[in-house]
């Protein structure tokens, strides 16, 4: 549904105020895509699994408490691990539907399945 006339005025305005009172964060904003603030969420996720890992290993033989505590840490970064990761695949077949359908893949298969038929006397039996 589009906006009215109104409502991108207002939106404009918004923005416009935006990028006056904190150009940096505009900046980062902008430039920012899902993908790659996505990336960075994975790169965190796997540093505090690794961190957990280490709190682990580290404290297994005296603390059992703070043992436990490490392996909170992995367990919960390896969610967060796996819910960015399935973020950034469904955003992938996102992209990856929109391109096809830009394209005008099915046509192109039907074709192609069109001149196989005939190529090989195949008349839909």
């Amino acid at each position: 549904m589009p906006l009215s006339e109104d409502e991108q005025r207002i939106l404009r305005q918004m923005e416009q105020g935006f990028y006056a009172q904190d150009p940096e964060s505009a900046r980062r904003i902008g430039s920012t895509t899902l993908p790659r603030y996505l990336a960075g969420n994975l790169r965190w996720a796997s540093l505090g699994f690794v961190l957990g890992l280490a709190i682990l290993l580290a404290s297994f033989a005296t603390s059992w408490v703070l043992a436990v505590f490490g392996f909170a840490i992995m367990l919960a970064s390896a969610v967060w691990f796996t819910q960015n990761l399935r973020r950034m695949s469904r955003h992938g077949w996102e992209q990856l539907s929109k391109s096809i359908k830009a394209r005008n893949l099915g046509e192109s298969l039907e074709d192609t399945r069109r001149r196989l038929r005939r190529r090989f006397g195949d008349d839909g039996r």
